[in-house]
């Protein structure tokens, strides 16, 4: 008999994803364990795979829409079934998928855009995320019917009454003041927000308004470390060789082996206090920035880590990172040095506590025996969650960081 292909949960805390692309049509074969179709979730592009071999009876969720978790985007027909299976074919165990002929039968009521107030949020089962984002946006919960465990409205809930808020027809005055403030703009093209970047969205905004961020900043010479790098690359292919970067990268790990109180989540209940030293390494991609996990980091290598952050990076500007390889980390690091940028301040990725942004290594004047002489210098500047890492804890951190940039011998130890 037909069977549904669910969407699955591809990673952590996955509701929905967008069918990037569907690799089977309608009509041909499939095996056991082949690719089905390209699903984008908010950190990557990942490979659907059937679970047994068939015909694809039917496409529901065509290129391009966005699916639920655990809806039905497609049918499998034995290889035994025609299309005649599909006659009598209704999704059964999944909720079915939001497409045009279920829509009216399935979609959940939303909510009115008006403005929201502590009292009408407290008298509905959402969640703390959700409740955040409607009072953010405007959006009154009460009467809202959640797709949650028993009604319970969560993140996608608010979003999609917020987006189909923004798609109703707004009051004449409304329009004009809106084209007033678009006027001498000239054309333009308007591109739609993918999946990644609605999420890079949200959680900036998250971050930036609940995080108490404090700032520390460090200026550490780089003559040492240069000299050193020159040396570990001496008779080293290209692809081999040990970048700037990568020297960051296991100072970090170095400190926090030394500081493990940066080396912290904050939670509601508890601050957590990693045994682990996991660094997430920023990496500017088309869709948006994603930041692959460095495990273990402590533990291995210049060289290993040099090697590992290369193939990941590949990975994450071809959209090819698996859950896995982006999820979780305790630590974060952001480089924009190879910009030229001389220092900025990062915004801190939830719920880790801590995230390091380094600048561009420069010629400076710095003192030296009572002499002004040209030295590298590189800026870096420390955001802190002040809720789980205090002030002094942040200093030594950055203490610990700075004196293994400078004297990196130690980091080869």
């Amino acid at each position: 008999m037909p069977k549904g292909i669910v969407l699955p949960s591809l990673s952590a805390g996955m509701e929905d994803a967008v069918i990037a692309r569907w690799l089977k049509a309608e009509g041909e074969a499939v095996a056991a364990g082949e690719a089905l179709a390209e699903i984008e979730t908010d950190k990557a592009t990942m490979e659907l795979e059937a679970n047994a071999a068939g015909t694809i009876g039917k496409i529901l969720v065509p290129n391009g829409e966005r699916a639920d978790v655990n809806s039905v985007i497609g049918v499998l027909l034995d290889e035994s079934e025609g299309a005649e299976a599909l006659a009598d074919y209704a999704p059964a165990g999944a909720k079915p998928a939001d497409v045009p002929a279920l829509k009216d039968a399935t979609a959940a009521p939303v909510a009115k855009a008006v403005v929201a107030t502590p009292a009408a949020t407290d008298k509905v089962i959402a969640s703390p995320l959700a409740r955040r984002i409607a009072v953010q946006n405007g959006i009154d919960l009460t009467g809202m019917s959640g797709s949650g465990p028993r009604g319970r409205i969560v993140r996608i809930d608010v979003e999609r009454a917020a987006e189909q808020a923004v798609a109703a027809p707004a009051p004449q005055a409304d329009v004009a003041e809106a084209t007033a403030k678009l006027a001498g703009l000239g054309e333009y093209e308007a591109v739609p927000h993918s999946a990644m970047r609605r999420t890079i969205a949200r959680r900036l905004v998250e971050s930036k308004t609940t995080v108490p961020h404090f700032y520390l900043e460090a200026d550490c010479g780089l003559e040492a470390l240069l000299a050193l790098r020159a040396r570990v690359n001496e008779g080293r292919d290209k692809p081999e060789r040990i970048s700037v970067n990568d020297f960051p990268i296991k100072a970090v790990a170095h400190a926090l082996a030394r500081v493990p109180e940066a080396n912290a989540v904050w939670t509601d209940d508890a601050t957590l206090h990693l045994d682990t030293i996991d660094i997430s390494v920023a990496v500017a991609t088309d869709g948006g920035l994603i930041t692959p996990v460095l495990r273990n980091a402590d533990r291995k290598s210049l060289g290993t880590l040099s090697a590992e952050m290369k193939v990941l990076a590949v990975k994450a500007r071809e959209g090819r990172l698996k859950p896995v390889e982006y999820q979780g980390g305790g630590f974060s690091l952001s480089n924009l040095g190879m910009y030229g940028v001389k220092r900025f301040s990062a915004i801190i990725n939830p719920p880790q506590s801590c995230i390091l942004a380094v600048g561009a290594a420069e010629r400076r004047p710095v003192e030296r025996d009572g002499q002004i002489v040209f030295a590298p210098v590189m800026s870096v500047t420390l955001s802190v969650d002040h809720r789980s890492v205090d002030g002094a804890v942040g200093a030594q951190w950055l203490a610990v960081f700075k004196n293994a940039v400078e004297t990196p011998m130690a980091l080869l130890l």
